[in-house]
Order: structure tokens, then sequence, then C-alpha cells
């Protein structure tokens, strides 16, 4: 990586990291020796008309300032592709001071290294300056106890901006001075061909940030790429650094992975490549002692719909998919105490609680999705229980739907009865008169309390 990182650099002359305490004026050295391949504007397909007006806004004024500015990283990647970016990150030799100076709707964010947001309304585009490579450039990049690299965070130029971007496809540049695009790591070769490839060496990039690994499935999904075989292999090997990630971090991206309209192939992915243990441990441990098929086609069929519901436009639950990974360690666990005597609810509670103050080790959801979590679960069994006016109350909850869905979700996989999901498919939707006569029929129709029989009164009982 420290190699890597010299080629590169060495490629332009006279170029000198800046440290934020000592430069409050940041330039680039232009003169560089063999630099970047510069693609014209008739060899690529982006149009101004396709920028967000407001990222035009931001490029033109840092320009008529004197600054050099350029679209870079998933914005100009999806350009490429055809496709409309979410957000448009700017990428510029000024400061975030001097951003600021030339924007009055500016703030600065951050303490490890600082950004400029430009707001917008509700628009934000989100203005970084040219990172460098820092003092690890000039010595051996140091380790925490867990094996994971530490880089400083210093200013620098645009070449080694570049190649402090974790993809080739992510080091892409849109100069809005000529409208080029400036390639320093071959990411439009790989591009063209359809490769996620990491810049450097792949096991040092993931020990630097083993986030790394799981960054690169997404895009892999998400642009319908193949990874590149010498980034792919170290991933077997490191994916248990994923174990000293914050869980708050890892949360995020979890919900970028399975919420984005590709969980199927996402999941699938991490589980080939042993990824998927370090996010929900207690899924996979289901998974992998599974003996009627059950979490498998539960989990698949959940992830199935949420992709679903996307295309369709749909709003998205994060708590319900994530409480499907959990339902089987959940309901294990809650067997466990029922026959250990506790009281059904009571078995789901404490169930619920252990499985999620262990999960939130690794993922931490906030404390509302574990709510929302332990109310699915906690009505599953409740709706075998009908009789009288529980199948009143239990429509009246305001998570009813949910644990409704889920419900269904369990009978189509095996999991739960089709006729007591279908019979609340019914209840639901059919006035309050043919309710009653629902419920009614449940009684009539259910079986049978045994009468006691009292014992006969033996004469010597009496006697004694």
């Amino acid at each position: 990586m420290l190699s890597f990182f010299k080629k590169i650099i060495n490629k332009t002359s006279s170029i000198n990291s800046v440290e934020v305490a000592s430069a409050p004026e940041i330039q680039e050295n232009k003169s560089a020796v063999g630099g970047p391949k510069i693609y014209t504007r008739p060899e690529h397909n982006i149009s101004r008309s396709q920028i967000n007006k407001n990222a035009l806004k931001v490029l033109y004024r840092l320009k008529s300032e004197g600054y050099d500015a350029y679209l870079v990283g998933g914005c100009v990647r999806d350009l490429l592709l055809g496709r409309e970016p979410k957000d448009f990150d700017v990428a510029t030799n000024a400061s975030p001071e001097q951003v600021k100076r030339a924007f009055r709707n500016c703030r600065i964010v951050g303490r490890r290294f600082r950004l400029a947001h430009v707001v917008f309304g509700r628009d934000m585009i989100e203005v970084a300056t040219f990172r460098g490579a820092g003092d690890n450039a000039k010595s051996a990049p140091k380790a925490d106890q867990e094996g994971r690299l530490l880089r400083d965070n210093s200013y620098g130029t645009l070449a080694e901006d570049a190649v402090r971007r974790d993809f080739t496809v992510n080091a892409l540049y849109y100069n809005i001075k000529d409208f080029s695009i400036v390639d320093y790591v071959g990411g439009m070769e790989d591009h063209k061909a359809g490769v996620i490839r990491l810049i450097g060496e792949p096991e040092l990039r993931y020990r630097e940030d083993p986030v790394r690994m799981i960054r690169l499935v997404r895009f892999a999904v998400k642009l319908g790429f193949t990874v590149n075989p010498d980034c792919e292999k170290p991933i077997f090997e490191l994916a248990e650094l994923l174990a000293n990630i914050p869980a708050a971090r890892l949360q995020d991206e979890a919900l970028k992975l399975f919420l984005s309209g590709y969980a199927v192939q996402t999941y699938e992915m991490l589980r080939h490549y042993g990824l998927f243990q370090y996010l929900y441990p207690a899924a996979e441990k289901s998974l992998s002692s599974e003996d009627n098929g059950f979490p498998k086609m539960f989990i698949a069929k959940a992830l199935e719909n949420t992709d679903q519901r996307i295309v369709e436009g749909k709003s998205i639950a994060p708590y319900f998919l994530f409480s499907t990974f959990l339902w089987d360690a959940v309901s294990t666990q809650a067997e466990a105490n029922i026959t250990a005597g506790l009281p059904e609810s009571i078995a789901y509670q404490q169930a619920a609680s252990k499985v999620i103050a262990e999960q939130v080790q690794h993922t931490a959801f906030p404390k509302y999705i574990g709510m929302a979590m332990r109310d699915v679960w906690a009505m599953q069994p409740r709706f075998i229980a009908r009789g009288g006016s529980k199948a009143f109350r239990l429509l009246s909850h305001p998570k009813f739907r949910a644990a409704y869905d889920f419900l269904v979700l369990r009978a189509e996989t095996g999991g739960a009865d089709k006729a007591l999901a279908d019979w609340w498919t019914e209840f639901q939707n059919v006035s309050e008169s043919e309710q009653k006569n629902m419920v009614a029929n449940l009684k009539r129709s259910g079986p049978k309390k045994r009468r006691r029989r009292r014992k006969p009164i033996v004469k010597s009982q009496i006697d004694d």
C-alpha cells in the first residue's frame, strides 16, 4: 500500500501534503509527469443538464473564486451509467474556511476531517478539500491492537485525493472548467468493463478500514459489476476484522445494504464471503443449524418483499426486515423459557430482551426500532388466542398491520398455520357484525372443554 501511494504521488513534481494547522491556502501543483488520463467532453456521456442545479452553483462559484472544483465519487459513477445520483459531492483545493467565505449558506462540520456543507433549503452539497497521504506516506502505517491500519487525515492534491478513495470507479472527477473527466487510477476502464476494484493493495486497504469489504459487496450488487479477483480473495480471511467496527457504524451500513432495492443479492453475497455473521450472528447461527429450511426461506422471502416494495415506491420499515433476521432466535429462546415454566407472554418478553441486547453489540439500531421489533414478536402467539374480545383488542394495536404481515410471511414459508393467517385476513376485511360471528364460530367449532368429574367419596374417607 505504501509503495502504491509513493508510485502515484511521485508522478507529480514537487507535491507537498499540507497539514490542516499549517496551510490555510491550499493550491495544487499542476506540473505533472505521466499524470492522469483526461477524458474530454466528446469521450463521455455526462451533460450539465443532468447535474443538480445547486451542485452547479457550487462548482461555478468556486471556479469564479479561482479554485479548482470537481464533481467526484458516486455521482460521477452513476451519471456515466445514466442513473440519477442520490447525492452530488464536490472536491476542491479550497480549504473549508475558504469555501465558507465563498458561501454565506455554508457550515463546517467534522472534527477528524473537516467538510463544508453548502445548504440550499432542503438540499445540501458536501464540499471536501483534497485529502493528502499524510505523515504515513513517509513511514510505515500504524496499526491498532486488532491489526487495523491507521492513517492521518491531511489536506493535499488532486492526485493524492484520488488514491485516498476506496474503489477506482469512485475516484473519477468531473472538471467544471472544461467538462472533462479526470482519472488517476484507471476508473474509467473499470467502469466500462463493469469491474469493482480497490485502489491499492486490497489486504492493506481492508485492514485500514474493514467496512470496505461491506461496501465492495454493496457496490458490486448495486452496479451489477463483478469483483476483481485480487480484491475478492482477502475477504475470506479478513472478514473477522468487522468484529472490531463500532456497532453504530455497522447499523448505518446495514441500512444501505438491505434498504436500497438489492437486498436479496446483497444477502447472498454477504453470506458467500462470510460477512453476514458479523452483522447478524444470531441469524447466521439459525441459518447454519436449520433442519426444516424455515429460517432460510423466511428471511429470503422477507428480503424479496422488501425489494419489491422499493420497486413499487412503497414505504419500508427497517424494523420489520431486521425482526425477520432475529425471529428464529427469539422464538427458540421463548420456547426454552416456556419449557422452564415461564408464562408465554413473559417468555417472549425475556427472549426479545436477550436477543436484542446481544444484537446491538453488532448493529446498534435505535431504541424505537427495538421497541417495534418487540411488538411484532410479542403479537405472534397472540394471533392464536382469538376468543371473546381478544381478536378485537389485537386488531386495534398500533403495530397490528406489521405483525399481521409478519404472520402471513411465516405462513407462506412454513413457519405458521396458513389457516390462521387466512382467518386474520378475512377478519380485518369484514364488517363488525361479521367479525363477531367469526369469533362466535370459533367457540362452536373449537374443542369442547372436558367437564372435570368429581371422584366418588369413599366411605372409609368419611369415617376418617
